[in-house]
């Protein structure tokens, strides 16, 4: 029988897979290759560690007596806002990028795992090590700066989710409109910007202009912000919970509808 008519032997099938054990294995390979990457450790693990000390003479110097807040009440949520930038949405759009360009995620789709478990596996090393920073930030503000616990933690722990996930499918958006992951750096900086001038990151809103702080309450990040602070407090209205919370919700969900919708799996050539 000629090598062209030999029948190939039979396939032994594996156990079954799950979602979960399909996204556990996305993770664990892309864990291994963002611990390799020196320059996106420096930039998750140490800039959102570093920023929020940088501008604590800053905010020591802005008038706060009559907006009710404290340092740590403005450091606390900016050191989580520079987490959410820095250690998840900036990196997720490398990461995005560098898979899809080395057709990483093209070979993935052939497989069994689905478009979400796909994206949801890239990212879980980068919202994990969000919320490991965002925890370890809060207890250093809480013993450096001698902040209470939170009021309500639930609600500020709500807020810090909606910001994990509003990051990871804002990424995947900008990930579609970058061409190499080189370009990545550069592509995330408008968002990070206007997020940290306009979303109450280093400056509170309370210290904006009235109009011009209606128009920052908008922005994707600022009801994050807002959750985290007035769950600290405590001194966030009912009304005013519920309007944050119905903008995170209506920016979070409609990240992820666009992102599962346009992402970009083809490489750009």
């Amino acid at each position: 029988m000629s090598a062209a008519h030999t029948v190939p032997p039979a396939r032994t099938s594996g156990p079954p897979t799950t979602p979960a054990s399909r996204m556990a294995a996305l993770a664990r390979a892309e864990l291994t290759l963002f611990v390799r990457s020196r320059s996106t450790l420096v930039s998750a693990l140490f800039v959102p560690l570093a920023l929020p000390l940088s501008v604590r003479s800053t905010v020591e110097q802005m008038h706060l007596k009559d907006t009710g807040l404290t340092v740590g009440l403005v450091i606390l949520p900016a050191a989580l806002g520079f987490a959410l930038l820095f250690a998840v949405y900036s990196p997720l759009v490398g990461v995005f990028v560098a898979r899809r360009e080395q057709l990483v995620l093209k070979r993935l789709r052939t497989g069994e795992a689905r478009d979400a478990e796909i994206l949801t596996g890239a990212a879980l090393p980068a919202l994990v090590t969000g919320l490991a920073q965002s925890a370890i930030l809060a207890v250093g503000c809480m013993a450096l700066l001698h902040l209470p616990a939170p009021h309500a933690p639930l609600l500020a722990f709500l807020g810090l989710l909606l910001g994990l996930v509003l990051c990871a499918a804002l990424a995947a958006i900008t990930a579609r409109f970058t061409r190499t992951a080189e370009s990545a750096q550069f592509s995330s900086l408008p968002l990070a910007l206007v997020s940290v001038l306009g979303s109450g990151i280093t400056v509170p809103l309370e210290l904006l202009p009235h109009r011009l702080a209606h128009w920052c309450e908008l922005l994707p990040l600022t009801p994050v912000i807002t959750l985290v602070r007035g769950g600290w407090s405590g001194e966030l209205s009912t009304a005013e919970a519920f309007r944050a919370l119905a903008v995170a919700l209506v920016w979070t969900a409609g990240a992820v509808f666009a992102g599962a919708r346009w992402f970009r799996w083809e490489p750009r050539r």
